[in-house]
């Protein structure tokens, strides 16, 4: 690997560039339940052994009759009844038909099934009330999935909806990627636990508990070594165990400018680290490259900072790095600004958090939230996108257009 300090600005895509060069996705694989399969990343091709639905069935409650015995018009004689799970299994004799229930298998024969909407009961016989069309309401065999159709590529992260596809096949186990094992540390004297009381000068250390629960929601094992102190051999040892037990560590602090150099110190004696300088606001300091055994990102410590850092940048590594090789970055869509935006011209391209909606005349528009801060964690309290201002650009008057980038599940409630 390229080992190299910078203080030249590198941009958000050959940053990502850089690191995709580098990372190859882990691919040990492992037969699991299909009931414990919740966002796991599928690791072979799901291909449906039979035919969804397997055989001709009702799509509705009413009569199914072979169209051409109601060419008359005449009243028709109701001969029996389908139900689920309990078909009609006789002949259906002529100018006849079946009592039919949602889901009842089509009788051999039967060519069309009329909504009991549409009929008039007399004394045993059946008679229509509005005009018939042929093959009406039947589900026809394989007509949702073909056997040997392809379900699932690999790579795919399967959601609740995709697992209840896959258990319509009769498929009880699944073949999965393994899952990324992640290790979390703080480091600074300044952090204290949540929970305990703060001492003069302390803040609580919200960045990894941020850190833990987005890793959580991209369903990787997360290995949590909580606060490191500002001294090289517990930061020395904290680093080593961390590069044993996990496959990506993530440090939250030590990576900016002015912060202790025994850091970077111990990283480059245990790794080959790079320590960018990003053009993006906030969170330009960012450290990533390999230690002896797992990839490393180092985040700032600023809490927004190490947010907008996680999302933009860690969030693709992790999937890629779990083979998640269907995911997609939320894509930028253009919103009308409601009021001013605040903000100088420069060399990085600037998250500000917002609210966005679609006004009475069906206009996408987006609201800054009042602070903007690195350290202003309340800032995402309320809001549901980016506001992406491109490089150079300067204040933005109201009503003028941005980019937006909607927050995904990590930010957001599900």
């Amino acid at each position: 690997m390229e080992h190299y300090h910078t203080d030249q600005l590198l941009s958000l895509k050959e940053a990502l560039n850089n690191i995709f060069t580098l990372i190859t996705p882990i691919v040990e694989k492992e037969i699991i339940p299909l009931t414990e399969s919740i966002n796991r990343i599928t690791a072979r091709e799901i291909i449906s052994p039979i035919n969804v639905p397997p055989f001709d069935n009702s799509a509705m409650d009413g009569y199914a009759i072979r169209f051409n015995d109601w060419h008359d018009a005449a009243p028709l004689i109701v001969a029996g009844k389908a139900l689920a799970g309990s078909p009609f299994r006789d002949p259906l004799p002529a100018k006849s038909c079946i009592r039919i229930m949602t889901g009842a298998p089509i009788p051999s024969g039967v060519d069309t099934v009329i909504m009991q909407e549409n009929t008039r009961l007399v004394e045993n016989t059946i008679s229509f009330t509005q005009p018939i069309k042929p093959g009406s309401n039947i589900r026809f065999a394989g007509e949702d999935i073909r056997q040997g159709d392809t379900v699932l590529t690999i790579g795919s992260k399967l959601s609740a909806t995709q697992i209840s596809l896959i258990a319509s096949l009769g498929v009880s186990e699944i073949e999965v990627f393994r899952q990324l094992k992640v290790a979390i540390f703080s480091t600074g004297d300044e952090l204290q636990t949540i929970g305990q009381p703060l001492a003069a000068g302390q803040i609580y250390d919200t960045n990894r508990l941020a850190i833990r629960l987005m890793l959580e929601k991209m369903n990787c094992q997360v290995i949590d070594l909580g606060i490191i102190a500002d001294e090289p051999g517990k930061l020395y040892q904290a680093f080593k165990q961390a590069d044993q037990q996990a496959d990506l560590v993530i440090s939250s602090g030590g990576v900016s400018v002015g912060k202790a150099d025994y850091t970077k110190q111990i990283l480059n004696e245990i790794g080959s680290i790079n320590f960018w300088q990003l053009a993006i606001k906030p969170g330009k300091p960012f450290a990533f490259g390999k230690l002896k055994s797992a990839w490393f990102c180092g985040l700032p410590g600023n809490a927004v900072s190490a947010i907008v850092t996680f999302y933009q940048l860690v969030q693709p590594i992790i999937n890629h790095l779990s083979a998640f090789s269907q995911w997609q970055s939320t894509p930028y869509l253009k919103a009308r600004t409601t009021s001013l935006i605040k903000t100088s011209p420069g060399r990085r391209l600037e998250f500000q958090r917002g609210v966005a909606r679609v006004n009475s005349q069906a206009d996408l528009e987006v609201t800054p939230m009042p602070q903007q801060g690195s350290h202003i964690l309340s800032s995402f309290n309320q809001s549901n996108c980016f506001i992406v201002l491109e490089q150079n650009r300067g204040a933005v008057d109201a009503g003028e257009l941005v980019d937006i980038e909607y927050f995904n599940h990590l930010l957001i409630s599900e």
